[in-house]
């Protein structure tokens, strides 16, 4: 079992910066596969972005690459979604995801694969 709690949401004018953080408790972090989702209300969660186990492979959706950066320290079992240039349509309950990786196989964009999940953080642009 892997319990993830998220933090660093809040409001920010466009233009500014967040960094959110995911810390995993157990002892087993470097062996999960780490996303970002987000959700609006009224539409599907939406892939933001992961990482590998060893943090070596990252993954974007388009609308956020050059803008976030997801990186980890497994020493700290914590992930983290540095997030830049923040626009309004990026307001949404951001999610951090675990999933567990067998030798190398994982699918980093598939919320339906991932096996835990946090409560969220709200994070909200202004115009």
């Amino acid at each position: 079992q892997v319990q993830l709690v998220e933090s660093g949401g809040g409001l920010v004018q466009a233009g500014g910066s967040l960094r959110l953080s995911c810390a995993a408790s157990g002892r087993t972090f470097s062996t999960y596969g780490m996303g970002w989702f987000r959700q609006v209300p009224g539409k599907e969660r939406e892939f933001v972005a992961a990482i590998s186990t060893s943090g070596g492979s990252t993954y974007y959706t388009d609308s956020v690459k050059g803008r976030f950066t997801i990186s980890r320290d497994n020493a700290k079992n914590t992930v983290y979604l540095q997030m830049n240039s923040l626009k309004p349509e990026d307001t949404a309950l951001y999610y951090c995801a675990a999933q567990f990786v067998y030798g190398s196989i994982w699918y980093a964009k598939a919320g339906s694969r991932y096996d835990f999940w946090g409560q969220g953080t709200q994070v909200t642009v202004s115009s």
